[in-house]
């Protein structure tokens, strides 16, 4: 047989999923190592979607989305992210993924480079490469509280660069960028001509700090912003997001939906404007309890003496485990084995971040608890 296409063969596998093969033949396990909310969706949420199949929505949608349901998003943006939004302005993706893969397959060419945080979501690096397009890793150093420094943005711009890429709050450092930063990388944007992508899927889920979109600031189209259900309503294999950004870009990404996967479900549209129409007090109680495991998680590894980054959104924990004299992977597979702990190895997350494991905490607090006993006993030897 000829072949597989360099594209596909170009992409690395994400450290993340790889745990997650390797943790479906044992028996035991926890898992901590995927961002996958334990809670099930609000019970409206499932109304809506159930009552919505049997009304008939069953059928293909505009490209775009149903126009009921990006008024309501717009509605949204305006009234919570300060952003200008209309219907013509919103395209719902089957997903956050997709969101920053329309982004990014829209405004740029084979060649051409795009700024990516690093650590990072591996995923945002791996889109860039499947199109062909360079990524250019910005440093999110500790010693900044996982924040950019502005001079190395701007040193890290050439002729070649078309985007910047920013993640806020951050996976997987947990660090949500103040509005100043977030307003220099906009400055810088508008300086260079360049557009800023902003990966916003973890918006409402803020422990201290306060999330901003750059778009409300955004004066000549340049601001594309990626949003997703997955985390907020747990609807992770709902496969629902959307994106918000000029009217031109909005026909762009149309068009690229109509090619590649047509709509989003449409039973699941209805479920997301059931979503956001409806009473968001699952979403306080769900930030309310990962704050709880968050402040668990940080409070043994540090009465174990074990350094970690607190994370002041999303739900991830990076724990130094560079004690333990292994690398992230070989930490990984040998604490799975031991242990039958799935976590995330930091390497997939960056070069730099090799020193790190990243757990997740998205779980019923007894079993971050557990997880994370069997973490410092693996560290301890036991």
């Amino acid at each position: 047989m000829r072949p597989l296409s360099n594209r596909v063969l170009g992409i690395p596998r994400s450290g993340i999923r790889g745990v997650m093969d390797l943790a479906e033949r044992l028996d035991g396990v926890i898992h901590m190592e995927v961002g996958e909310p334990h809670l099930q969706p609000p019970a409206h949420i499932l109304a809506a979607a159930a009552d919505a199949t049997r009304a008939g929505f069953n059928k293909y949608t505009p490209n775009a989305g149903l126009p009921s349901v990006r008024e309501v998003l717009a509605h949204k943006l305006r009234s919570e992210n300060g952003i200008p939004a209309t219907v013509d302005t919103i395209v719902m993706t089957p997903g956050g993924v997709f969101a920053t893969a329309c982004a990014v397959l829209t405004i740029t060419a084979p060649g051409e480079e795009v700024l990516l945080p690093e650590p990072g979501w591996p995923n945002h690096g791996n889109q860039l490469t499947l199109f062909g397009v360079k990524p250019v890793y910005y440093s999110l150093h500790p010693s900044r509280g996982f924040l950019p420094d502005p001079d190395e943005l701007e040193a890290l711009t050439s002729p070649r660069t078309k985007a910047i890429l920013v993640n806020s709050p951050a996976n997987p450092t947990g660090a949500v960028f103040p509005r100043e930063t977030l307003a220099g990388i906009l400055g810088l944007a508008q300086r260079r001509d360049l557009y800023l992508i902003t990966d916003e899927v973890y918006e409402k889920i803020l422990y201290e700090g306060e999330h901003h979109s750059p778009a409300a600031w955004d004066e000549d189209g340049r601001v594309i912003s990626c949003f997703s259900f997955s985390k907020t309503y747990a609807m992770t294999g709902w496969r629902i997001g959307y994106i918000h950004a000029s009217p031109e870009l909005c026909q762009g990404f149309g068009k690229l939906q109509e090619t590649l996967v047509s709509c989003v479900s449409s039973p699941a549209q209805k479920g997301a404007e059931a979503a956001l129409s409806g009473s968001q007090e699952f979403v306080r109680q769900m930030v309310e309890t990962y704050r709880g495991n968050r402040d668990a998680a940080c409070r043994l590894f540090t009465e174990a003496g074990v350094k970690i980054v607190e994370p002041h959104g999303a739900f991830y924990l990076l724990v130094d485990v560079s004690s333990a004299g292994l690398d992230s992977y070989a930490f990984m597979e040998q604490l799975l084995a031991a242990k039958r702990v799935a976590v995330a190895p930091g390497l997939t997350f960056g070069q730099h971040c090799d020193r790190y494991i990243r757990i997740s905490f998205c779980k019923e607090q007894d079993i971050v608890v557990d997880g994370i006993r069997r973490i410092l006993d693996f560290l301890a030897g036991k």
